[in-house]
């Protein structure tokens, strides 16, 4: 399909379906750009300062000291 035969079957529709095709045009432009930059690969370390862990981390729950 040509630009010309699209703007020609644009032309012909009532303005609210052009609306409703400007919707999809825009959501498929956005699904498109969307997917470039799924493809980027994490970065070792990027992560580093965001998260602490307690102190007492790897100590035994209240919870569970009266099955132990």
């Amino acid at each position: 399909m040509s630009e010309d035969q699209l703007v020609l079957k644009l032309k012909s529709l009532p303005e609210y379906l052009r609306q409703e095709v400007f919707y999809f045009a825009d959501f498929l432009f956005h699904r498109y750009h969307e997917k470039k930059h799924d493809d980027a690969k994490p970065v070792f370390g990027s992560a580093k300062g965001k998260y602490a862990m307690a102190d007492d981390f790897d100590e035994l729950l209240e919870d569970f000291k009266g099955y132990m």
